[in-house]
């Protein structure tokens, strides 16, 4: 027995010096290095402090975005989802009306006590970026030639100069949105597929009392709402004409008769076949969820609001009707960060970044707001494609444009000026075009104008 216990010393003491043999042989190797050697070659290492993307510490972020209940809602669950992954990140939410929110970010941002991570729509963010209110987003979390391989191609609308400023979570496309009850009253049995066909079904559909005023709608129309979108990168697109040079300088509209006659095409249908109106039942969506409207051109996200508050509209939704070619107007609201945002801040912005983009995150998106996976391997499930409701929207994101704007709100205003000035004052349907092209065209210089002069 004493003869094996001194044997057993012995080994144990040289394998003592070879481990410290080893040691002094490498004056550089740390502990840390002997337990990453321990692991197999094709584990990735443990970061350091300084590697770490996340503080290290306690740190508290804002996250802004517009007052959408839905979207408030979910966001409040994410936030304690994303904080029990991340206990030392604090997230709070705050919200402003919609009408009232680009002037808080104008006010507070340049001041510093904006957010630290802010839901935009994307057509602002040229502006938003020219102002200096923005940074782009970090390359190492979000590198570009992932975005562009992961994201539909509508999302490089986010990209200036180069670089990305917002990543969204969601997208939209346009779809028909049609009732089901009042297509069957009117014995309307194929959807319709063509412009052609969408005027004729919009004149049958369209239902009027003695003194000539709306019952129902045959074709909800409300240009300030999705229809200067249908217009742009819908219509446009679809009778063979482009929305903007290759440089995004200039208005390409009036450059071939198809800009004129996608114009005339979306007025007829309010002063020539008379199947819609401005205000009807108050805006388009209403109109159409109570009942009022048969067919409305909206967005996916207004599947949300249907499912919430009118669970029993017995509705469709079907592609766009086309003419020449395929095209479906695009958008999406997007999450950026703040120029002034920076060190432990950032780090915590940008993990609730990556949280928001992520699958899970995308596909509770869907389910409760009824918006688009922003990435095609999301969107492409078969849970979604075959969806009714869903399907007819993520079928068309592979031929969706989504525009730059310069200037979301001026843009849409002119357009519904110059949808007035025909309406309203009579002005000839050309005058109106050619005017409207002349002042979207001046907005498109003022700002290059602009970005030159800072270069």
């Amino acid at each position: 027995m004493q003869n094996q216990k001194g044997i057993k010393s012995i080994t144990t003491l040289l394998a003592i010096i070879l481990v410290l043999a080893g040691c002094s042989s490498n004056s550089s190797s740390s502990s840390d290095d002997k337990k990453e050697s321990a692991k197999p070659s094709n584990a990735a290492a443990e970061p350091t402090a300084s590697e770490k993307k996340e503080p290290e510490k306690e740190v508290s972020i804002e996250y802004w975005q517009y007052e959408f209940p839905a979207k408030v809602e979910l966001i409040d669950e994410l936030i304690t989802e994303f904080q029990t992954l991340h206990p030392n990140i604090k997230v709070k939410q705050t919200n402003f009306p919609y009408d009232q929110y680009n002037q808080k970010v104008a006010t507070l941002v340049p001041a510093g006590k904006g957010p630290d991570i802010i839901n935009l729509y994307y057509g602002w963010l040229p502006k938003y970026v020219a102002a200096g209110y923005l940074q782009p987003l970090p390359e190492d979390s979000f590198p570009t030639a992932e975005i562009e391989k992961d994201y539909y191609p509508l999302v490089e609308a986010a990209k200036i100069d180069g670089s990305y400023y917002a990543i969204p979570t969601a997208v939209r496309t346009l779809a028909l949105f049609y009732n089901k009850d009042l297509l069957a009253k009117a014995q309307i049995k194929e959807l319709p597929t063509t412009w052609e066909q969408l005027v004729a079904d919009s004149i049958k559909l369209t239902e009027k009392d003695a003194k000539g005023q709306f019952v129902v709608e045959g074709l909800a129309w409300e240009p300030g709402a999705q229809l200067h979108h249908w217009y742009r990168d819908g219509l446009l697109p679809q009778a063979g004409g482009q929305d903007l040079s290759e440089d995004r300088r200039k208005i390409l509209w009036g450059d071939t008769p198809a800009g004129l006659e996608a114009f005339q095409y979306l007025l007829d249908f309010a002063i020539k076949h008379k199947v819609g109106i401005n205000g009807f039942y108050e805006n388009d969506s209403n109109a159409f969820m109570n009942g009022y409207a048969a067919l409305n051109i909206d967005g996916s996200f207004r599947l949300g609001s249907i499912k919430k508050d009118f669970a029993n509209l017995n509705f469709g939704v079907a592609p766009l009707p086309s003419y020449k070619a395929q095209s479906t107007p695009s958008s999406f609201w997007a999450n950026a960060i703040p120029k002034n945002v920076e060190g432990d801040k950032l780090k915590a912005a940008t993990e609730f970044l990556k949280f928001l983009t992520s699958k899970e995150v995308q596909e509770k998106w869907v389910d409760r707001i009824g918006e688009l996976p922003a990435q095609k391997a999301v969107a492409s499930q078969d849970k979604y494609v075959k969806d009714e409701k869903l399907g007819p929207f993520i079928t068309q994101l592979d031929h969706s444009r989504a525009h730059f704007f310069i200037d979301e709100t001026q843009e849409k205003t002119l357009f519904v000026d110059a949808t007035n000035e025909v309406l309203v004052n009579h002005v000839p349907v050309e005058k109106a075009f050619n005017d409207l092209v002349a002042k979207v065209q001046k907005l498109y210089d003022d700002y290059w104008a602009e970005v030159d002069k800072k270069k």
